[in-house]
């Protein structure tokens, strides 16, 4: 039977350490995606590919992939795997689910520069947890942040289910 991602446990994970680093996992000045990968991993999602940093997704307290620790390579990760941990864009937050991953692209020139996990849904409106500028609850919209611009573009990733 197929691993299945545990939502409430990478919700859980996040709320505990979303101000604070984890001492198992590798502590990054920009640590946006090593947190939401940590995330993941509480969920229940499984690593691959170590030790090749361009391949799969893992991370150890001395290394890891690219796409454990980079926004950019994460969304390309989580689109095109077709085993283990996956996801896929949708167009609205509306779709989205706890534990699911918002992408951010502040400049709108098609580079991923941030992500963040989505804890709560409130009134149909994801909120999300974040490192970097660590925040708690905070509406996906992200209009408050000092990266926010009008060109800035949103991709909703849903996580599989399941792992297989």
């Amino acid at each position: 039977m197929a691993k299945m991602y545990n939502r409430q446990a990478a919700v859980q994970y996040a709320n505990l350490w979303w101000n604070r680093r984890n001492p198992a996992f590798p502590n990054f000045t920009v640590d946006c995606t090593n947190y939401i990968s940590q995330c993941l991993f509480a969920g229940g999602a499984p690593m691959r590919g170590a030790p090749n940093r361009g391949k799969g997704w893992w991370g150890q307290h001395s290394n890891w992939s690219f796409s454990w620790s980079v926004a950019h390579s994460l969304r390309w990760y989580l689109e095109g795997s077709t085993t283990g941990l996956k996801g896929r864009r949708v167009q609205s937050a509306e779709e989205l689910e706890l534990g699911d991953i918002i992408f951010y692209d502040f400049q709108g020139d098609g580079r991923v520069d941030h992500s963040v996990i989505v804890t709560s849904i409130q009134n149909d409106i994801p909120y999300v947890n974040a490192h970097t500028s660590d925040s708690i609850n905070r509406p996906y919209f992200y209009e408050d942040s000092t990266a926010y611009t009008p060109s800035m573009t949103y991709f909703f990733i849903h996580i599989d289910d399941s792992f297989a």
